[in-house]
């Protein structure tokens, strides 16, 4: 387990009170590491969780050759380039569940259904509304013979071949993927009962600030009530994380340490929103000081950056060791000894996300940096989501130097092109703002003005908040 030092060593040009938005991510991606427990659960327990293992196909899926339509199975070779087909007699039905037992003799067909088996010998199906009848059978529309137009069909068309979906013994899901409602429709198409997974996350959350109101206070004046705390319950829950909401924790040095060893006793993670920012009251970072440590070998500590963004900005993280006075039994211990070096690989510790205390900033820091490192810690190994493409419908201003996060409404255009526009007032406080937009559009590091009608960069809430 790296130490903070040693993270930080890794980035060009790393600067905690100028740091680039891209580098937060990969500072983060260091810091913490997937959880190691895993569950076995009922398929139908396991939606959203995060596989632990691979799962091989144990059969090949579909089984058999069969039909993709209700129609007519044949011999392909029997077709020939602009010349109609007829096809006689229908020599029986072949019903999806269970194999055809009859034999087809050339130029004969068999009336099948989708899903059906392929009968032996036959590997193309005509759809049953492109056939016409070429006689009839003493049961009105029911052919005994059909003809196929010319240059409808080639050899092959409109069947299913055995294992087309998934060959038996083939990774059919990766360890690291989520469970969808695909994938747990394609689990069950293998008959598993059962998956392993990964346990929950468990993150715990507090709030700090002594004008913070909880909901049912009465209001005072230059207080405000708390909504910090229900935005990032709503986007860890969302995540599929299992919540420690620890409350609103006055700025006071005796709460704020029972809630931070609360919370690295309980948690995985613990996220704090307000405290963190150059001239505020200095007892939320002076605790995460003192329960962090300041001894790089135990991989534990904690930085306060500044970030070159806006909304955010301010943002601490770090580590904070689980066990109670930790730090003081590690610095008289001798295993300190360099033949023990790798001691410190197992410490159990809590990954701290300090967050600005402004409503928007929250958001913004937790869906552009934190909600990446939980899904890290949380063994999802699938690729981030893809930033859209937009045109601008209006001018941005923006110095290079610093990324910035629009609120935004992406709209489809009669063209079908993606059109945005901001939702007006950019403040951190706004939280309206983000109720009425539909994603976050990026404005990278270098970039300059945008005019309108240029492209940008849109991150989409769908499936994060």
């Amino acid at each position: 387990m790296k130490n903070i030092d040693e993270i930080a060593s890794q980035l060009q040009g790393y600067d905690p009170q100028a740091l680039r938005a891209d580098a937060v991510n990969a500072f983060l991606a260091e810091l913490v590491q997937p959880v190691a427990d895993t569950e076995t659960l009922p398929l139908m327990a396991a939606h959203q969780r995060v596989l632990a293992t691979d799962i091989i196909s144990a059969i090949s899926v579909p089984p058999h050759d069969n039909s993709a339509m209700d129609g007519y199975a044949f011999d392909g070779s029997a077709l020939q380039p602009g010349q109609p087909l007829v096809l006689q007699p229908v020599v029986g039905t072949a019903l999806a569940g269970k194999a055809w037992a009859g034999t087809v003799g050339p130029r004969q067909c068999v009336k099948i259904m989708t899903g059906a088996i392929m009968p032996a010998g036959l590997d193309t199906v005509v759809p049953q509304e492109l056939t016409q009848p070429a006689s009839s059978g003493p049961t009105e529309g029911a052919p005994t013979a059909i003809c196929i137009p010319a240059n409808l069909l080639q050899r092959g068309d409109n069947r299913r071949l055995a294992g087309e979906d998934l060959m038996q013994g083939r990774p059919a899901l990766r360890a690291g993927q989520r469970l969808t409602p695909a994938a747990m429709g394609l689990a069950a198409s293998l008959g598993l009962p059962t998956v392993t997974v990964y346990r929950r996350l468990k993150v715990a959350y507090f709030s700090t600030g002594d004008e913070i109101l909880s909901l049912g206070d009465a209001p005072r004046e230059g207080a405000v009530y708390d909504s910090n705390r229900y935005t990032v319950f709503g986007l860890l829950q969302r995540l599929g994380c299992e919540v420690i909401d620890l409350g609103v924790v006055p700025d006071q040095p005796e709460g704020l340490e029972a809630a931070f060893r609360q919370a690295a006793a309980e948690a995985d993670a613990v996220i704090t929103s307000g405290g963190v920012s150059v001239g505020e009251a200095d007892h939320t970072k002076a605790m995460m000081k003192k329960l962090a440590g300041d001894d790089p070998a135990s991989g534990c500590g904690v930085v306060f950056w500044r970030i070159a963004m806006r909304p955010g900005r301010p943002m601490a993280v770090g580590r904070i060791p689980k066990q109670a006075l930790f730090q003081e039994k590690i610095a008289s211990s001798a295993l300190l000894e360099s033949k023990h070096s790798n001691l410190f690989d197992s410490i159990p510790s809590t990954v701290l996300f300090g967050l600005p205390g402004n409503p928007v900033a929250v958001m913004v820091t937790f869906l552009a940096f934190v909600r990446p490192a939980l899904l890290r810690m949380m063994g999802d190994t699938t690729a981030p989501p893809v930033l859209l493409k937009a045109r601008s419908q209006e001018v941005l201003r923006k110095k290079p130097g610093r990324t910035e996060y629009q609120r935004g409404t992406v709209t489809t255009a009669p063209d079908g092109s993606l059109h945005v526009r901001t939702t007006g007032n950019q403040g951190s406080g706004v939280l309206r703002s983000m109720a009425e937009a539909n994603g976050l559009i990026v404005l990278h590091h270098d970039q300059g003005n945008v005019a309108m009608g240029d492209e940008v960069d849109v991150m989409m809430f769908d499936g994060m908040i």
